[in-house]
């Protein structure tokens, strides 16, 4: 028993680390006539110029938050990294804001 489960977990860890290892390059674009401004833990705090294009790595599992009200007092969440972004996407991030901003109103 030990020969055959020892070598399944070996492969599970390996298969969760390289996922959570990968790294995704995305432009985000600011479409607004409005500076953005955001955070992203432990990599920075971007404030996207109006009418901007931004190009960043990140790695799966991280978080993006925005300020719905435009304050600095409390954040949400934006979205978090995960396998269904494709390398290069472009996001446009004022209309994620949008959308998200109408998700927090109905909750």
């Amino acid at each position: 028993m030990k020969t055959i489960v020892l070598p399944f977990l070996i492969l599970l860890i390996q298969s969760t680390s390289s996922v959570y290892g990968q790294s995704i390059q995305f432009t985000f674009h600011n479409g607004s006539l409005k500076s953005i401004p955001l955070v992203i833990p432990t990599v920075m705090n971007p404030n996207l110029s109006p009418l901007s294009n931004s190009g960043i790595e990140l790695k799966i599992g991280q978080n993006v938050y925005f300020y719905p009200n435009g304050t600095t007092k409390k954040r949400e969440l934006l979205f978090k990294v995960d396998d269904s972004y494709q390398q290069n996407q472009v996001l446009e991030i004022d209309e994620l804001i949008e959308k998200r901003k109408k998700e927090l109103k109905n909750k």
